[in-house]
């Protein structure tokens, strides 16, 4: 059974940081990629930003030049560095990971329950 866990959420004003963290754990083969979600009320879920093993991270339109996405393998885990952030970016933001466990030959889909980030004034 795999789990993916986020943790780093809060209360910021506008312009200030914030970082999220989200560490698999289980029985894991391998993890190809992970990513970050993020679903404000009354709005679909949206990419924040994902990262492939190896690979360069890609970010959605709205958090780029803003946000920084980062892994280390050695501890499944993914982290996600907010700056300069605004009003429109509260929300509950959600971590995915594509895991192969150990049981499996397979790669699939795991969320996190979850962690809300509120920009207010």
């Amino acid at each position: 059974q795999v789990q993916l866990v986020e943790s780093g959420g809060g209360l910021v004003q506008p312009g200030e940081s914030l970082s999220l963290t989200c560490t698999a754990s289980g029985s894991i083969s391998s993890i190809s990629t992970m990513g970050w979600y993020r679903q404000a009320p009354g709005k679909q879920r949206e990419l924040v930003g994902q990262i492939n093993s190896g690979d360069s991270p890609n970010y959605g339109d709205s958090v780029k030049g803003r946000f920084t996405l980062s892994r280390d393998n050695d501890k499944n885990t993914v982290y996600l560095q907010m700056t300069s952030l605004q009003l429109e970016d509260t929300a509950d933001y959600y971590c995915w990971m594509a895991v192969r466990p150990l049981d499996s030959p397979n790669y699939s889909g795991y969320w996190g329950r979850g962690t809300r980030v509120t920009v207010s004034a």
